[in-house]
């Protein structure tokens, strides 16, 4: 459930960053003398390895939070 909120946060992202990038690119890209166009196939893998790692980093973090003892949290605070 945590995962699925975090996943849509970062969809989010990047149905936002992404046109954004795109245009900063090809700005940027138009200036050399040889030039090459962005394929959609770059921002799909960018999309995908930003999903991947939130995914790990949310499993790792609920794994971790899983297997500590609560007694052992309770005397530190």
């Amino acid at each position: 459930m945590l995962s699925i909120e975090f996943v849509k946060l970062v969809l989010s992202a990047i149905i936002i960053a992404s046109p954004l990038a795109w245009w900063i690119m090809h700005k940027w890209l138009e200036n050399f003398a040889y030039r090459i166009e962005m394929q959609w196939w770059m921002f799909v893998l960018a999309g995908a390895l930003a999903v991947f790692i939130a995914l790990i980093t949310v499993s790792s973090q609920a794994i971790r939070a899983a297997i500590t003892k609560p007694v052992d949290s309770l005397r530190d605070e």
